[in-house]
């Protein structure tokens, strides 16, 4: 008997009919073991599947308990035809054990079964992470994030982009989320900070020379966790080209996503070029700059109607309105609807009904002209049946509650496509002002303003739009992206309206302050989340679930047990004092 090593000759998923009279050596996990009356029955699992393994003697597992690992060898046999099992490729064969020896024991209490790990608690299921990725479906996401970050790094090496890696270790600066900083020992009273994203590095390498860079970059932001957005550190495909406009980088991204959702899912994908749709079309039209195209509603501007209209929740406030199709609302629906528009803080939620005779009911109809009813019907394109929702409010709350009362609507109403629809939103505002009237950047400080040096010299800073993209797919933000200003001159007057003097702009981004004083190309680029990507491709609908080793949603490794203490010792050396 000849053995590839000694441990396995094949992997339990390997082996089938064509086998049959060998002898052979075989690894992994006991999933399960059944008493047959005499004749026992193992489930041996490893990476590439599950194995029925047959023993006639009880002693040779006396002792053994589920999960431990173990490696038998014996012959492969046929299973009588009655007894396969065709939820697994090896269901047609069994291997009738020789020897059988246990490599690493497990515990008989398990904290949960393997095969349902899913269904209990995320707490435990971190704290026993290791176990939990033995789980099939858990497991295979991780094999999926292999495939797919390989498949990435494949695809940018193949459109002529250079894998670049830059520092983990780096200096702090005001880039948006807080930072994760780390003591200097040999520089007493200093601190570097883990990058918040490869910004600075990525533009300094485009003023380097480097035509086209990419990586899978990790990013550390000490933010609070969401469903998609992982506290600690995530990945992305982050990429900067020099000599590039926008469209070139819309380009490289069509192909890469495209290319990797048509890859990896048999869902339909939008086709390329991707819809570009502006900041401000998308706030008004879907109540958010991340809309799920697969729900066909769109939200409707009905401000004007109501300057000096007799209803007072509407008179002179924003007013917005959703049709929702012909025959899909009952009384019980409208109820639903208003109780959920109540738990997003709305104080209530109107609506008109659309009857045959081409009149409506509802309770806002009563406050309704015969002028307005009839240029609702014209702007809404409504129909007999259809429902008119109308949401109203102060003018910076109105479109992000209707943003949520649409999307709820296109998931009561089942309207949501099952697909992936992917979209740019373009021409992001440069500027906006904070509660105490300040300007304020309202994203990336180092996009170019469309208009150059002109426009940040003539026009309100408000009213300048930056040459900066956002890719939205299925109502999740998968990116964002700008062409960068490179233009010292351009950055300092940029700087000087966000209230920053140009000595704050020499400390705060000395690198790229000076480094544009040396010839800088123009350059643009983005950066896909790798993570979310790879939860719409999975259907997951929590991050951590595509995750080897997530924290859990208070910033905590259970399994690990991080943050933890130090000694004194470890502090002294760091020159740290606890207060």
């Amino acid at each position: 008997m000849k053995f590839q090593n000694e441990y396995r000759t094949h992997t339990c998923g390997e082996l089938r009919e064509s086998n049959i009279g060998e002898s052979v050596r075989v690894a992994g996990w006991v999933e399960n073991i059944r008493d047959h009356g005499g004749i026992l029955f193992v489930d041996l699992r490893d990476e590439t599947g599950v194995l029925q393994v047959v023993i006639k003697d009880e002693e040779m597992i006396k002792g053994v308990s589920k999960e431990s690992t173990v490696t038998i060898s014996g012959e492969v046999l046929q299973r009588d035809e009655e007894t396969y099992n065709p939820k697994i490729a090896t269901g047609t064969i069994e291997v009738k054990a020789e020897t059988f020896k246990v490599l690493g024991k497990a515990k008989n209490n398990l904290p949960f079964e393997v095969a349902t790990s899913t269904k209990t608690t995320e707490e435990v299921r971190l704290q026993y992470r290791y176990l939990d990725l033995r789980n099939k479906k858990v497991h295979n996401n991780i094999v999926l994030r292999s495939q797919i970050i390989s498949y990435l790094r494949q695809k940018m090496t193949e459109m002529g982009f250079l894998e670049i890696q830059t520092p983990i270790l780096s200096a702090s600066s005001p880039e948006g989320a807080r930072d994760y900083l780390i003591p200097s020992r040999k520089h007493k009273g200093k601190f570097y900070a883990l990058p918040q994203a490869p910004q600075l590095f990525k533009q300094l390498l485009m003023v380097s020379g480097f035509d086209k860079y990419f990586q899978i970059a990790p990013c550390f932001r000490d933010e609070d966790a969401r469903a998609d957005r992982s506290p600690g550190e995530f990945y992305q495909l982050d990429f900067e080209m020099a000599f590039a406009t926008q469209e070139d980088v819309f380009k490289v991204a069509e192909e890469v996503l495209y290319d990797t959702f048509k890859k990896f899912s048999d869902k339909e994908v939008s086709p390329a070029p991707f819809k570009r749709i502006p900041y401000a079309e998308a706030m008004v039209k879907y109540g958010t700059d991340k809309p799920d195209l697969r729900n066909p509603l769109e939200i409707i501007e009905l401000s004007d109607m109501f300057v000096e209209s007799d209803f007072k929740p509407f008179r002179g406030q924003c007013v917005r309105g959703i049709n929702a199709p012909a025959g899909k609302c009952s009384k019980g629906f409208f109820e639903k609807m208003l109780k959920f528009a109540e738990s997003i803080g709305m104080k209530g939620l109107g609506y008109i009904t659309v009857l045959e005779d081409g009149t409506y009911k509802g309770p806002i109809d009563k406050f309704l002209t015969e002028q307005q009813r009839e240029e609702l019907r014209s702007r809404a394109n409504l129909k007999v049946d259809d429902v008119l929702f109308f949401i109203a409010d102060a003018p910076s709350v109105a479109p992000l509650l209707a943003g949520q009362i649409r999307q709820e609507l296109g998931k009561r109403l089942e309207l949501l496509k099952d697909t992936f629809e992917l979209c740019y939103i373009v021409d992001f505002p440069m500027f906006e002002e904070d509660d105490e009237g300040n300007i304020i950047f309202t994203h990336n400080p180092f996009s170019m303003p469309q208009g150059g040096l002109e426009a940040l010299n003539t026009k309100n800073p408000c009213d300048i739009n930056a040459y900066q993209y956002d890719i939205v797919c299925n109502g999740v933000e998968l990116s964002s992206g700008a062409v960068r200003n490179h233009d010292i001159e351009i950055m300092k007057k940029a700087f000087q309206i966000a209230g920053y003097s140009e000595e704050t702009l020499k400390e705060k981004f000395r690198s790229l302050y000076t480094a544009f004083q040396y010839g800088a190309p123009p350059h643009a680029g983005m950066a896909p989340g790798v993570d979310r990507m790879i939860m719409l491709l999975t259907g997951e609908e929590n991050i951590r679930e595509v995750i080897a080793f997530p924290m859990n949603s208070n910033a905590q490794d259970t399994m690990m047990g991080a943050p933890n203490e130090v000694t004194e010792q470890q502090l002294r050396e760091i020159h740290i004092k606890l207060r």
